[in-house]
């Protein structure tokens, strides 16, 4: 099940490494830090901002 985030919350949230913003992956359900290469689920429709929790990513 896929749903949308809200674009409030979106706007609210940055990435906790980097402090930079995030972009939201609907298919994949997370949220993206381009600057720090991770991807931070969203489980249950809450973001799991810990890094210990992301996925590497590759650009």
């Amino acid at each position: 099940m896929t749903t949308e985030l809200d674009p409030r919350l979106l706007s609210l949230l940055v990435c906790p490494l980097t402090k930079g913003p995030l972009t939201y992956d609907c298919e994949t359900q997370e949220l993206i830090s381009p600057r720090a290469k991770l991807a931070f689920p969203i489980r249950d429709g809450i973001p799991v901002m810990l890094a210990d929790e992301a996925r590497s990513i590759d650009a």
